[in-house]
């Protein structure tokens, strides 16, 4: 097992970041789709009286996601992984400020197999020891890893000059270029505590495999702030209920093209209400 916390800086407010995460999310989940990646979005609801973060946070929005990642491997894998093995499921709690994902292959790796991540959003520039409360033996275990969105390097089949941070001016918000030091000077400010646990039990494969699930989702992190930021004059001034409203209408667009690629897969009529 191994526990990163990643902690990724952004000159937004906590507040407005709830609405920029969500709409990142649903863009970057139609682009996902698009580029060949069967997204199914099975539940989407709130929820209530499920203990977060030792009680603090007990109710929010509930997702359920399966991930069909066959498209994204080499066609003599498809026929020779088991099958299962291929297929990703995610669940979210978003008790904003709070949020828990659980990623998993239960048809095939079953308990040996998942990817916690859980996030504080805290109106700070990072330097909460503790953020979520962890116990003695895990703050041992935990690795720290700053994120920069501005000055980190960003793999080049990444890059895109529209979503880099250096080069984005908000016209709604005057806010940007970040350069230099940018966190020590600009305001407001925020930053997301990504707790991120790994286990992946597979002789001779474990060790190897949790790291990289680990550079991966750094990865992840990175690129999804710089979009976050650099998007921010698509989502700032929307409201929760346009959110949702985008929401809907993304669901929509993913079950479409979910049954057009998966059409004999699963009762949709059934596993969608």
């Amino acid at each position: 097992m191994i526990i990163k916390e990643f902690r990724v800086v952004l000159p937004i407010t906590v507040e407005e970041y709830q609405v920029g995460q969500l709409y990142s999310v649903a863009e970057a989940s139609k682009n996902e789709t698009g580029g060949g990646e069967g997204i199914e979005v099975l539940k989407n609801e709130p929820f209530d009286n499920v203990p977060l973060l030792g009680g603090r946070f007990n109710k929010g929005q509930y997702t359920y996601k399966i991930y069909h990642l066959a498209s994204k491997v080499p066609a003599f894998i498809r026929l020779l992984a088991p099958k299962g093995s291929l297929e990703i499921h995610e669940e979210a709690w978003n008790a904003y400020p709070y949020c828990k994902t659980v990623i998993t292959n239960p048809d095939y790796m079953k308990n040996n197999f998942f990817i916690s991540i859980e996030t504080m959003h805290c109106p700070d520039a990072g330097d909460q020891a503790n953020a979520h409360d962890l116990p003695p033996e895990k703050l041992k275990q935990r690795e720290i890893v700053f994120i920069d969105i501005a000055n980190d390097q960003v793999e080049s089949r990444d890059y895109k000059e529209s979503e880099d941070p250096t080069k984005f001016k908000s016209e709604k918000t005057g806010r940007g270029p970040l350069v230099g030091n940018w966190q020590k000077t600009c305001t407001p400010i925020m930053c997301a505590y990504k707790l991120v646990t790994v286990e992946f039990k597979w002789f001779g494969l474990q060790n190897r495999v949790e790291s990289f699930i680990q550079k991966t989702e750094r990865r992840i992190f990175l690129n999804f702030h710089r979009q976050v930021f650099c998007w921010l004059d698509r989502w700032h001034g929307l409201t929760m209920k346009d959110i949702r409203d985008i929401e809907d209408k993304t669901k929509r667009e993913l079950d479409e093209l979910s049954i057009k690629m998966y059409p004999l897969h699963i009762d949709y009529e059934q596993n969608f209400v």
